[in-house]
């Protein structure tokens, strides 16, 4: 197969891998805390020709491949909801969760209370606090949650300020281990251990927005499409082309 071929052949497949990760972050333009994946490219040459017979040196071929996604961790706008049990992460910290596959780490903060009294996420995982889940009274009232993450509340007729809690904040020294397990969560990774972050700040009454440019996204999906479009059209005419060489190559006489 010529080398045109195999080029236009090596940008197809990248520019499919390239669209589903567009797509998905396109799909989660509305997701809370969610950070855009984002494609890493790299170029692979192919060696010489090394035939005793070439009378200059063979020009190396030039393809593409798909080496890898990035996340990009950028902070997300802060909207306001004036719900005070909703915190955003100032910060590169991530709120810790109970799921039944072990400790997971989140930047939604649309946070809730159970049947049970437990703080949860909109997935019903308990938040963890430093001590534990954390765990309210069905007397309490005014739920206040400091910039440390400090959760305390009003209790009972009396009014007492009681504390139930502070939110167990944690970053990573390699944030682009973390693996993505749907429902918002990230796990670890491999030797990625969970430190405790005490630079970020908890933000009461707001929600962090996706951090996904839905303009650019747009525009990036217009463009693969666009490019994948225009190889195939290159592809088609070399394949005419080699077609038509063939069938003259056919007629010329013996």
């Amino acid at each position: 197969m010529e080398n045109m071929l195999l080029v236009g052949l090596s940008r197809q497949m990248t520019l499919e891998r390239q669209m589903d990760v567009v797509a998905n972050n396109v799909a989660n333009v509305n997701t809370n805390g969610y950070k855009a994946d984002k494609s890493l490219f790299q170029e692979f040459l192919t060696s010489g020709a090394h035939q005793d017979d070439f009378k200059g040196a063979d020009r190396r071929v030039s393809y593409v491949t798909d080496r890898a996604t990035w996340r990009d961790y950028s902070q997300g706008a802060a909207e306001p909801t004036k719900n005070p049990l909703d915190v955003a992460i100032d910060g590169k910290g991530f709120l810790v969760v109970q799921t039944p596959g072990g400790e997971r780490y989140t930047r939604d903060g649309n946070l809730q209370i159970n049947a049970q009294g437990q703080l949860v996420t909109a997935a019903g995982h308990p938040v963890l606090g430093t001590g534990g889940p954390i765990v309210f009274q069905p007397t309490d009232k005014e739920v206040t949650i400091n910039a440390d993450g400090g959760v305390s509340v009003l209790e009972g007729v009396s009014r007492i300020d009681s504390i139930r809690g502070k939110l167990r904040l944690v970053s990573f020294a390699q944030a682009q281990k973390l693996v993505k397990e749907g429902a918002n969560l990230y796990a670890g990774g491999e030797g990625n251990a969970a430190q405790p972050d005490t630079t970020s700040r908890v933000r009461q009454g707001f929600i962090e927005k996706s951090n996904v440019n839905s303009v650019a996204e747009m525009s990036k999906m217009i463009e693969v499409t666009r490019t994948y479009t225009q190889i195939s059209a290159m592809l088609q005419q070399q394949g005419d082309l080699r077609k038509s060489a063939l069938e003259k190559l056919a007629d010329v006489p013996a």
